[in-house]
């Protein structure tokens, strides 16, 4: 999506001033060259994004469920699902040949093992809001040292 944001307001850069800087008007710009990315680093990278497909959804859900209904049973679940998520980055990541990209899924991994493990975490999570604070900055932070490699 940040990649389909980009190209879309460089597009519209370029053709709100009918030119790109130093190239005369009608004269095509010089064509990038496309990215080469590693066999390895996009399937690592695929294979973190099947698992935020796959593990987002219940831990939000479990989330949005705590709130509603606070007893210890719908904690438990959270806290579950956060640790499945971590369990499924650790997996995604420790077959890759990118020894940067292995150790810092383990980071990201121990990360959310952590916060699953921290009832103080899951008790200062109250409202939906405090829900959308988590699945937001939160779990971004968490993620952050995969996803520098894979944005």
């Amino acid at each position: 999506m940040r990649r389909v944001l980009l190209v879309a307001a460089a597009v519209a850069v370029v053709s709100g001033c009918g030119t790109v800087a130093g190239t005369p008007a009608g004269t095509p710009p010089p064509a990038a060259p496309a990215p080469s990315v590693p066999a390895e680093l996009k399937a690592t990278c695929d294979a973190l994004g099947k698992v935020y497909g796959e593990k987002m959804a219940p831990f939000a859900q479990s989330l949005t469920t705590m709130v509603g209904r606070r007893d210890a049973g719908t904690q438990k679940q959270a806290r579950e699902s956060l640790e499945a998520f971590a369990a499924a980055v650790d997996e995604a990541t420790r077959a890759s040949g990118d020894a940067g990209l292995k150790a810092d899924g383990k980071k990201a991994a121990d990360q959310l093992r952590a916060k699953a493990a921290d009832a103080k975490f899951f008790a200062g999570i109250r409202t939906d809001r405090d829900v959308s604070n988590t699945l937001g900055p939160a779990l971004k932070e968490w993620l952050s040292p995969v996803t520098r490699h894979c944005s």
